[in-house]
């Protein structure tokens, strides 16, 4: 049987993760450009930078939840056999689409932590332009909108994924075989 206190864990660390990297999203830099009068010169002003910390929170809260699964189902390949069975059938296709062939880590996961520590660097990025009056504005570099929010869609798969793969494995390796 799953373990409650395992799927109950991994669930509070998702929704942290979660609630981090939506946060993350509301709490972007926003830059302005601001004029020095008395320099001749146009700059960005950015804004508190709050969202980086929050996306840094949300990739290891993550990465923990994900540390947690792979160690109580010993990524599946380690262990004893799994008893032949629907659980069985499931638990494998579930680890084939979160490992994506076995080749590269959870495709879902990845795209996850890619998002939000793509979305960290770039928030906490900050031009150091300066332009003279009469030249063209500088540019205020600033994280995309929806970089967060693509890190928060891809942990609430993850989520479902990997507690419906832990289920699986869990009832599958119940009879498993003794090697």
């Amino acid at each position: 049987m799953a373990s409650k206190l395992l799927l109950i864990a991994v669930f509070v660390l998702d929704l942290i993760a979660f609630g981090l990297a939506v946060a993350a999203e509301q709490r972007r830099s926003t830059a302005k450009i601001v004029q020095d009068s008395e320099v001749n010169y146009n700059y960005c002003v950015y804004d508190s930078d709050i969202a980086t910390g929050y996306g840094v929170g949300a990739f290891l809260f993550l990465m923990a939840s994900q540390a947690l699964i792979m160690i109580a189902s010993r990524c599946f390949c380690c262990g004893k056999g799994l008893n032949p069975s629907g659980s069985r059938t499931w638990a494998v296709i579930l680890f084939i689409i979160c490992w994506y062939l076995r080749i590269s880590p959870k495709l879902f996961f990845l795209i996850a932590e890619i998002c939000l520590l793509a979305g960290s660097v770039r928030n906490a990025y900050h031009t150091k332009y300066r332009t003279i009056f009469s030249e063209q504005p500088p540019s205020c570099e600033t994280v995309r909108k929806g970089v967060f929010g693509a890190g928060a869609a891809f942990i609430f798969l993850t989520a479902i994924v990997n507690k419906f793969y832990y289920i699986c494995y869990s009832s599958a390796s119940e009879n498993s075989f003794q090697a």
